[in-house]
């Protein structure tokens, strides 16, 4: 008697082997390339608080308004690439009065901003008609797989970077993300063309100095995509009239202005089943498969090694 294989034994051997070879690809291969920033968005977060602001009609600091913040992100599929996400930001403060707003124009302040990223590392790129040029680790997103140390946040209003502080855990509608915080001291940013009356000062015309700084800003992310599901800021805005050292006249301030209830909820869905499937093809499809390769080629190489017996065809006796 001998043993030969059984087509199924084979068969079972060799999905089981194939499994065995498709699992760390799809955590080393396949999910490295699942990480990257998408370029076909179109995504609305608003912000609202309470604080001052500057009524140009009334040309006086109108106190404790209301003021919503809405910003608009597109991705432009037609200029990104691969290696490049291409986003149109457009951002608008507005309060109750210019509330809604036909047109961006009509708002107390309103910009347009276009960013260029590496869509895996998050880091920017110049190129693509980039507006600010920017610096740092992070603006609209963290990079993928946040880790718990601090990072350079770029603030547009500051034109620099702003080191972000780990400061835990926090959850946001249920959901737990990683919580960076900081602040920003007083900096003049740049200048303005005012009427000195406006600024206490004695000429008819000066270039006021604009200053800014932030009571607070606080984000928080998700640590596998990097989305961000909380946003809360607490900018100030004057003018101080040139050489001074106080404020003159108040433009915007509030100390808090956050997500509210309906974007933290929009944005936690958006980072759930983003995270959900980065987690499917990096950790659960690679370990159950890797566990079914396993049991198919074992049992499959037992009945390889067992094989069925046959008879030995008997040799006719010469005479």
């Amino acid at each position: 008697m001998r043993r030969t294989a059984s087509p199924l034994s084979l068969i079972l051997l060799g999905v089981g082997v194939f499994l065995l070879v498709l699992a760390p690809m799809l955590a080393w291969y396949v999910e490295p390339r699942a990480k990257r920033t998408p370029v076909d968005v179109d995504q609305v977060t608003v912000f609202k608080g309470k604080g001052a602001y500057f009524d140009t009609e009334k040309v006086k600091t109108v106190p404790q308004a209301n003021l919503t913040v809405t910003r608009q992100v597109r991705g432009d599929v037609a200029d990104s690439t691969k290696e490049h996400a291409v986003w149109d930001v457009s951002t608008s403060v507005d309060p109750d009065k210019s509330l809604p707003a036909a047109d961006p124009h009509d708002s107390l302040q309103w910009t347009m901003e276009r960013w260029v990223t590496d869509r895996a590392t998050n880091r920017p790129v110049h190129c693509c008609d980039e507006e600010p040029y920017f610096e740092g680790e992070a603006y609209l997103k963290f990079p993928f797989d946040v880790e718990k140390r601090s990072y350079r946040w770029w603030d547009n209003t500051l034109g620099a970077t702003v080191p972000l502080k780990f400061s835990g855990m926090k959850k946001i509608q249920g959901y737990e993300g990683l919580r960076f915080t900081a602040t920003v001291k007083a900096t003049k940013t740049g200048t303005r063309q005012v009427p000195g009356r406006l600024v206490d000062a004695e000429a008819d015309q000066v270039l006021a100095e604009e200053w800014y700084a932030n009571h607070g800003i606080e984000l928080v992310a998700d640590q596998r995509t990097g989305r961000i599901i909380y946003a809360q800021i607490g900018p100030r805005k004057t003018l101080r009239k040139p050489g001074g050292d106080e404020d003159a006249v108040v433009l915007l301030d509030s100390k808090k202005i956050a997500f509210t209830e309906k974007t933290q909820k929009a944005q936690v869905a958006l980072a759930d089943d983003d995270s959900g499937r980065l987690k499917l093809v990096g950790e659960t499809l690679p370990v159950g498969t890797a566990g079914l390769g396993l049991v198919l080629a074992a049992v499959g190489a037992f009945l390889v090694v067992r094989g069925r017996e046959r008879p030995v065809p008997q040799q006719p006796e010469s005479d």
